[in-house]
């Protein structure tokens, strides 16, 4: 293992759902694979990237984190997730993808500032999440 990778930093977004199996579903659709090693009937562990995970837990396992009610992400928000896309067609396909695979498009109103392009989905839990690209060099 390189210094590089011993240094680079990871994230883990812990969400809780209501049927694990269904949204283990939703997000291997919409690309995130299931890694096993982290993965049991209370958890699925849904790699994004190199250095993305999202953890879907069980209420059950959720609360073991936590005493703080779990939120209905239907009606009510607590966190807004963004991520990345390298192109603006790459960011209307994930939302098409979560679209076809269960999710609502767009929750959120598109934005469009010419050097920045985002749009939205919402999980079948009612977790949003927004995808985004940006020009750099129409910043300036």
């Amino acid at each position: 293992m390189s210094n590089q990778q011993a240094t680079q930093k990871s994230i883990f977004i812990n969400l809780p759902v209501a049927n694990l199996e269904k949204s283990t579903a939703f997000y291997e659709a919409i690309g995130a694979t299931k890694n096993p090693h982290f993965s049991d009937h209370t958890a699925s562990c849904m790699v994004i990237s190199d250095t993305i995970y999202v953890m879907l837990l069980t209420h059950d396992k959720w609360r073991q984190f936590t005493s703080k009610p779990i939120v209905d992400a239907h009606s009510q928000a607590q966190v807004l997730l963004c991520i990345s896309e390298q192109t603006r067609q790459a960011v209307s396909d994930r939302v098409a993808s979560a679209t076809a695979d269960g999710g609502t498009p767009d929750p959120i109103p598109t934005q469009d500032h010419g050097f920045m392009f985002g749009r939205s989905f919402q999980d079948p839990d009612g977790h949003i999440w927004e995808v985004m690209w940006m020009n750099p060099e129409g910043m300036a």
